[in-house]
């Protein structure tokens, strides 16, 4: 529990907000659960759980992707792959916790969004490229950044 607390806490900048030993609670709602009391809870054994709880990932976005992206290298993380870029134009990372559990973080769409504007495109092109509404772009340049 400790290894993962300190993981979210450095990696991802979360904070606790409830600690209750086999249970912690961070910011954004993240609960982590021991494996045993997890067990428990289900009335199975950990034995019984096997894999079944891996089949899942943990999403976050960040404004500033590449920052985020950089400060990665600073820690010894275990990639699923490094950054790549998905159709749409949103850039994301994959990556393992120290429990194994996948942790996706992406670039915030509405950064997308102007990352694409500041790039000279125009909204439209903005919509087209990343296969939204232009109501979603117009939204995006309305509420800034």
């Amino acid at each position: 529990m400790e290894k993962s607390v300190e993981f979210y806490k450095k990696v991802l900048g979360l904070r606790i907000t409830a600690d209750f030993g086999a249970n912690v609670t961070l910011t954004g709602g993240l609960s982590l659960q021991t494996y045993e009391t997890w067990a428990e809870f289900l009335d199975r054994s950990p034995e019984e759980l096997g894999w079944a709880g891996k089949v899942g990932e943990i999403y976050f976005e960040e404004e500033d992707f590449d920052a985020f992206a950089e400060k990665l290298k600073d820690f010894d993380i275990v990639y699923v792959h490094p950054v790549k870029e998905h159709r749409w134009g949103q850039r994301a990372v994959r990556f393992y916790d120290p429990d194994s559990h996948i942790i996706e973080v992406a670039e915030s769409l509405k950064a997308v969004v102007f990352r694409f504007l500041d790039s000279g495109m125009t909204p439209e092109q903005v919509a087209e490229r990343m296969d939204v509404e232009l109501k979603f772009v117009n939204a995006c340049i309305r509420r800034g950044i």
